[in-house]
């Protein structure tokens, strides 16, 4: 299939370009504003589905709205009319399209070109009226409050809020390329007169901020959002779309003494804390024993032993781990453990506990395996 996407340079564009591609879709005419009109046309005689995403968001003058949101689609249609092209066209809209400003103006004009098209030709048309929409890839400073925040809360420049309390309306771009290659596959979904991305996202400007201002401050307090709420994952994974190119890494600190090292990695309210432990050849660590504290060992490097005794009991209980066949071992209450590194090389063994180290309440009790 053929697939002309115009916008193709575009946020969504990009986005949409690069999932047609995942998917095998290998035929896929990208215009833009630096495309020559004899391609376009080229283009209109061939393609058998149009993804109409060109627009104009934030001009140097309103008149450039009309322009380009409405002029340029009259061109793409009239042009698919000389070919009589009847391909399926979707054309990106807006909420802001039942608002009397020049952008709604501009998008709702836009809307009516196509209903009109729709009825001289009967081609298929699916007009989605997007609200905001977040992810990677989307420029800052230009029409994103999340983009524009998640550029400058990764960079430490300041961000701006005249009211925490504005409302926001979003949706995720994997969402909604999601649905545009299912209306691609006929399976768009229509709501009253429009189509539209189903799942969208509720929340306050001030709230959005603090989720990204915490997922900064992540790196320092080793937290981990709560990726088992969609709409925090979906803004991690663009927060982190914008990290400086020569801020991806971050360093742990690392507790050294002559046996090896201790680091933690990762801590949360609800999963608990993931640590790397290293030991040196012959050490042995451990010798204490947890009420309630219960632990995770996986030794990825070297080799050794874990060791365990009932507090109460005389009887003790081997297992040799090694880095070449990865093991779990779970560290029960009430049982007194080490760990010793039998091999010549460092051992590494991450480590997890059921909760967060608290040192005013470490729940760790000495005692000799």
């Amino acid at each position: 299939m053929k697939i002309l996407v115009t916008g193709a340079k575009g946020f969504i564009g990009k986005n949409l370009i690069a999932e047609l591609n995942n998917q095998g879709y290998t035929e896929i005419l990208e215009y833009d504003l630096d495309t020559d009109n004899e391609t376009l046309d080229a283009y209109c005689k061939e393609a058998e589905f149009i993804f109409h995403l060109a627009g104009v968001n934030r001009p140097q003058n309103q008149e450039e709205y009309m322009k380009g949101n409405f002029g340029f689609t009259s061109t793409l249609l009239e042009t698919l009319k000389q070919h009589k092209n009847t391909s399926p066209i979707m054309i990106a809209s807006s909420t802001q399209a039942i608002l009397d400003n020049p952008y709604g103006q501009s998008k709702k004009a836009g809307e009516d070109l196509m209903i009109a098209y729709e009825k001289e030709t009967k081609a298929p048309v699916y007009i989605y009226r997007f609200p905001n929409v977040f992810g990677k890839w989307c420029r800052p400073n230009y029409n994103s409050a999340v983009a524009t925040f998640c550029d400058n809360i990764a960079s430490d420049r300041p961000i701006q809020i005249n009211d925490r309390k504005t409302e926001m309306n979003l949706i995720y771009i994997d969402d909604l390329v999601e649905e545009l290659i299912n209306a691609l596959k006929g399976k768009a979904n229509k709501k009253d007169s429009y189509y539209a991305v189903p799942t969208v996202y509720t929340i306050y400007l001030g709230d959005i901020a603090d989720l990204l201002i915490a997922f900064k401050e992540s790196r320092q307090d080793l937290s981990i959002p709560n990726m088992a709420d969609p709409f925090t994952s979906k803004l991690y994974s663009t927060y982190l779309s914008y990290l400086p190119k020569d801020q991806f890494a971050y360093p742990l600190k690392m507790n050294i003494d002559n046996r090896g090292s201790f680091t933690e990695f990762i801590r949360t309210p609800d999963r608990g804390q993931v640590s790397v432990n290293i030991s040196k050849p012959g050490i042995t660590k451990g010798n204490h024993w947890h009420h309630t504290k219960n632990e995770k060992f996986l030794v990825v490097k070297g080799q050794g032993i874990i060791r365990f005794r009932k507090i109460d009991e005389a009887d003790v209980i081997d297992y040799v781990v090694t880095g070449e066949k990865l093991e779990v071992i779970d560290i029960p209450t009430g049982y007194t453990h080490n760990i010793q590194n039998l091999g010549d090389e460092d051992m590494v063994t991450i480590m997890w506990a059921n909760e967060s180290f608290v040192p005013e309440k470490p729940d760790t009790y000495y005692l000799e395996v």
